[in-house]
């Protein structure tokens, strides 16, 4: 055998003779593919690079991840702690939107449905937040809490409140602008990292929940259909917002309006976050007057899943007074004969469950005022059964 370029000499008097060039050059080819295999199974088995990390973190999101603590990682991927992550917005929507190919029983780690709470703190305040943790008090493991408020500020609660540490990455939202569904898009794709939560309804500072912690999970676990409320009506603030520009994906016959405060079950919330042909044209071409939070989820629901849709809102509003906006309730307006009306108000149209007619339609109320904290406490527990 040469030695030094021996071995490399011998290629090239092969490569020069006519009658080798297509053995020398088979040859040579395998000795490339070799090298790039042993090479791919070192690198595979060396220290972790910066990219890998990277994709871990996206794939397994957390702020919090023991190399090694098998356990541990995998229960932080079915069901995170810790919310705060580094994701961009288009990555943790394209990791939300991920659905098992296993995705029924039985499951490889125990799951009990949960109800995904998500409140939409635009101000940054729970002013009602000692009624909601008299809600939630002693049915831990059957819910879970995520709160959108503005980037960089901190909402402060004890360590034995249901809503310590549960912020999630935020945006600055505007008022009836396209931030305000990427905030709500938001709020459902960290609810949707955690496989147990089944159901997810979207609130805000000023709700309360007009039932207990039983009946509104029972109802809603329980239900066939999510409970978004849409309609048409040839008015400005519903016909008159549409926009030609969306043809031919969405056309005027298809355009739906609702109440912004929604209910999902988990395969429409991620039919919701996979969607990449309906936002985009909301986006462009929804601007005020016309408003994506109150358009978006009944229009595309309405096209997409209206046969798994209650078309109807469980959070009860008071729009008798008129206006762009609700009326609030203040101290002086709690009284157990409003709650007790507002358990019992039907809609405008048949209240239907699961098909069938219902006396309850409501499980939530707004627009409350933080000085209704104190006596909506004093009937909590006669009047709504917490």
């Amino acid at each position: 055998m040469k030695k030094g370029g021996g071995v490399v000499d011998d290629f090239k008097v092969m490569f020069t003779r006519k009658e080798s060039t297509c053995v020398a050059r088979g040859i040579m080819l395998f000795v490339i593919f070799t090298v790039g295999i042993v090479a791919g199974l070192w690198t595979a088995a060396g220290p972790r690079n910066q990219n890998q990390i990277i994709y871990r973190n996206i794939v397994f999101p957390s702020t919090v991840y023991a190399d090694g603590d098998d356990a541990g990682g995998f229960a932080e991927f079915v069901a995170p702690t810790q919310l705060m992550h580094d994701m961009t917005d288009e990555q943790l929507f394209w990791r939300a939107s991920m659905v098992p190919v296993a995705a029924g029983p039985p499951y490889p780690f125990k799951r009990v449905p949960k109800v995904a709470f998500m409140f939409l703190a635009g101000r940054g305040a729970l002013p009602l937040a000692p009624l909601w943790e008299r809600f939630f008090r002693g049915h831990e493991g059957r819910f879970s809490i995520y709160i959108h408020a503005p980037p960089g500020l901190a909402m402060n609660f004890s360590t034995d409140s249901p809503f310590y540490g549960r912020q999630i990455p935020s945006q600055e939202t505007l008022w009836g602008s396209i931030s305000l569904m990427d905030a709500e898009k938001r709020l459902l794709a960290n609810a949707l990292l955690d496989f147990s939560n089944e159901r997810f309804v979207l609130l805000s500072e000023s709700c309360i929940p007009v039932q207990s912690f039983p009946t509104v999970r029972d109802y809603l676990v329980g239900s066939r259909h999510s409970f978004v409320e849409v309609y048409y009506v040839k008015t400005k603030q519903c016909r008159g917002r549409y926009s030609r520009r969306m043809a031919p994906a969405i056309r005027l016959p298809q355009w739906r309006k609702g109440s912004q405060w929604f209910e999902l079950s988990r395969d429409v919330a991620t039919s919701v976050l996979a969607d990449t042909t309906y936002y985009p044209l909301f986006r462009k071409h929804c601007r005020p007057s016309c408003y994506p939070d109150e358009h978006y989820l009944p229009t595309t629901v309405s096209m997409l899943h209206g046969d798994r849709n209650a078309n109807r809102t469980i959070t009860f509003v008071d729009w008798s007074k008129g206006g762009p906006h609700p009326a609030k309730y203040g101290a002086r307006d709690i009284t157990v004969e409003l709650i007790q009306s507002i358990r019992k108000t039907r809609i405008d149209r048949p209240c239907l469950y699961n098909s069938r007619p219902t006396s309850m339609c409501f499980l939530f109320a707004r627009k409350f005022t933080p000085d209704t904290l104190e006596p909506l406490l004093n009937i909590s527990s006669a009047v709504m059964g917490y």
